[in-house]
């Protein structure tokens, strides 16, 4: 059946004259004639039976139908635009899409990343962040590492390394001296995490303690917030060490506590069941599993 699409040529024509306001600032731009620009999108209204733009002699304006429209074919030209240069730089070598947990991806992944190229030069991995799960049938995603239980419908987990976090803050905050006993820890302003929201319940209560606001205090999603938060004196916060080694190597950050929390969950590459024989991601799952055992023995 065929598609109830118009053309693209109308659409790109659309996409500029609502963008700039203009019929005149549109043909500018893509090199056109204004009539030419006027043709297709009286072309495009008539092809949806809807009025796009109101006309005057000051000139155009959107209609609200005409906003709403422009804002889903700006964002579906993009989206083509994207995929067209993807395919164009790929020139015939495999890409990896590939979400990722912020931090991580940042501070581990990408300093290990261009071993993974120089051994597979012709597989491109591509990050984009992603903090919480999600259905691959939905998305352009190949793969992801996330932080959980392994658990994610219709995809295959491999796990990567556990998290161990402790207790950091600035210098300034403890005045020179670390509290021995941890309970002390909860007269500080104690820094939150979204995606993990009882990290301090469960580090106080691993430590055999109950504390009457673990839950309270400001709340950010990253660790690269939490860090940057802590640097700045806004409190104590939860983050595995591994996450932060610059700052603790320069001193912004030191470790407040001993105690460390070991979670049961763990960072885990995501693949969906129907391209774990992808030869591109074998190649990077056997990669990423066997870089992260080795920095799990050497931690």
């Amino acid at each position: 059946m065929r598609r109830k699409i118009p053309s693209t040529a109308a659409l790109v024509s659309f996409e500029a004259a609502a963008r700039h306001q203009s019929f005149t600032k549109a043909a500018t731009e893509l090199s056109l004639t204004q009539g030419a620009v006027c043709r297709q999108i009286a072309a495009l209204e008539a092809f949806l039976n809807v009025e796009l733009f109101r006309r005057s002699r000051r000139g155009v304006t959107l209609t609200e139908a005409g906003l709403s429209y422009s804002r889903q074919v700006s964002a579906q030209l993009d989206a083509v635009e994207r995929d067209t240069l993807s395919v164009m730089g790929q020139q015939g070598a495999a890409a990896i899409e590939l979400a990722v947990v912020p931090t991580f991806g940042t501070r581990w992944l990408l300093p290990r990343l261009k071993e993974f190229q120089q051994l597979h030069p012709q597989v491109t991995v591509n990050l984009t962040n992603r903090t919480r799960p999600f259905l691959f049938a939905d998305t352009p995603f190949d793969a992801a590492i996330y932080f959980g239980d392994g658990e994610w419908p219709g995809a295959r987990a491999y796990r990567l390394m556990a998290e161990h976090s402790q207790p950091v803050c600035s210098p300034a905050l403890l005045a020179g001296r670390a509290p021995s006993d941890p309970s002390r820890l909860a007269e500080l302003p104690l820094l939150q995490q979204t995606t993990r929201p009882y990290a301090w319940r469960h580090w106080f209560a691993s430590a055999g303690l109950q504390v009457a606001r673990d839950l309270t205090g400001p709340r950010y999603e990253l660790f690269s917030m939490l860090a940057q938060a802590a640097i700045h004196q806004m409190g104590v916060a939860l983050i595995p060490p591994f996450l932060i080694e610059q700052e603790l190597l320069r001193g912004e950050l030191v470790i407040a506590h001993e105690h460390v929390f070991s979670d049961s969950r763990a960072y885990h590459l995501m693949i969906p069941e129907r391209k774990v024989e992808s030869a591109s991601l074998k190649a990077f799952r056997d990669w990423l599993v066997s870089t992260a055992r080795n920095y799990s023995t050497k931690d």
